[in-house]
């Protein structure tokens, strides 16, 4: 008898082992589970990071027509370094250079992101003509960009010195900065893309204030 129940008490003890090790497993298989709720979050927080990044046409021609503006801008801004008088002017320049140098990286970076094409540094260079008549100036050929300067009057700028320099260089960006303020209007309106419309919303700001710092200087306040 003794040995029966030797071999039942055994046996007993393997069945309450086996049952311990079946609710560890199941205990396991709750964690995996509450792991893949977790990874579930996680898709959903990146889903949610998708809706977030979403973005419209737009966006897409707000980021392909600023590139070259800004780098307009920044090449007039560069001229300034050793052609302008006032040390207004040159700091003007440099700050518009400061601002618009990185929204230039910004943007191309949007673009690469969306797969759309990012416009060529030649792009900026005038060949676009020039939107409005600029006091003093030949006005050759249009553009459905406001603001861009043609090539004739980058050359013509490119020609001149002091104080010359500094009443050309300082017409020619106010005219340069309202066609920004213009296209930024229109993303902020009508973009979806928060961080453009963000940017857009800088650039009105920003730009703004520089137009009425310009006109100051050239005695139109």
């Amino acid at each position: 008898m003794s040995t029966t129940l030797h071999h039942l008490t055994r046996r007993v003890a393997l069945i309450a082992t086996a049952a311990t090790a079946s609710l560890v497993l199941a205990a396991c298989g709750g964690s995996s589970d509450t792991g893949s709720a977790g990874s579930g979050n996680g898709s959903a927080s990146s889903s949610s990071s998708n809706a977030a990044g979403a973005h419209n046409t737009q966006d897409v021609s707000f980021a392909q027509g600023m590139i070259p503006h800004h780098q307009q801008a920044v090449q007039m801004a560069q001229l300034a370094a050793d052609r302008a008088s006032s040390a207004q002017v040159k700091d003007l320049a440099a700050r518009i250079e400061k601002a618009q140098d990185p929204e230039i990286s910004t943007m191309t970076g949007w673009l690469k992101s969306w797969g759309k094409d990012v416009p060529s540094s030649d792009s900026s260079m005038g060949s676009m003509g020039s939107m409005g008549s600029m006091p003093g100036m030949d006005q050759s050929g249009g553009s459905s960009m406001p603001g861009i300067m043609s090539s004739a009057h980058m050359a013509e700028l490119k020609k001149m010195s002091g104080k010359e320099f500094d009443t050309m260089f300082l017409t020619m960006m106010v005219e340069h900065h309202k066609g920004a303020v213009e296209m930024a209007t229109t993303e902020k309106g009508k973009g979806e893309y928060g961080p453009a419309t963000s940017m857009a919303d800088g650039i009105i700001t920003t730009q703004n204030a520089e137009i009425s710092e310009m006109n100051k200087v050239l005695g139109k306040s």
